[in-house]
């Protein structure tokens, strides 16, 4: 069994790494949409894997390191793509969480899903 909690936040950052001109070289924020994806077995008492206010629990020390900064300047994300952004989330969950997925949406039609290393 999956269960998600999604999650908002909103920063600014720009892309260092990419090719002169790019418009993703200017700093740019976005309304990031975070979606933590955990799996496990259902408790047979409880009827669920975890309680959604714990896992909101466990991610909102996360976003409170995110929401309203440049992410350039966050330890670890001085290439804040969405992919990057997506295992930076998941290294810092993982010992906490029983993860799944963590997906990132940039903008409404954009995003990445990252499911850890295989």
């Amino acid at each position: 069994m999956e269960i998600f909690r999604e999650f908002t936040f909103e920063a600014a950052h720009r892309l260092p790494q990419v090719p002169e001109g790019h418009k993703c070289a200017r700093l740019h924020g976005h309304s990031y949409r975070l979606e933590v994806r955990i799996s496990g077995a259902v408790d047979p008492s409880m009827g669920w894997i975890m309680d959604f206010g714990d896992l909101k629990a466990a991610v909102n020390p996360v976003i409170v390191q995110l929401d309203h900064y440049y992410l350039n300047e966050v330890p670890g994300l001085e290439n804040p793509t969405s992919e990057n952004l997506a295992r930076w989330v998941w290294d810092r969950l993982a010992d906490a969480l029983p993860l799944s997925a963590i997906v990132v949406r940039e903008t409404c039609t954009s995003g990445c899903v990252y499911r850890g290393e295989r």
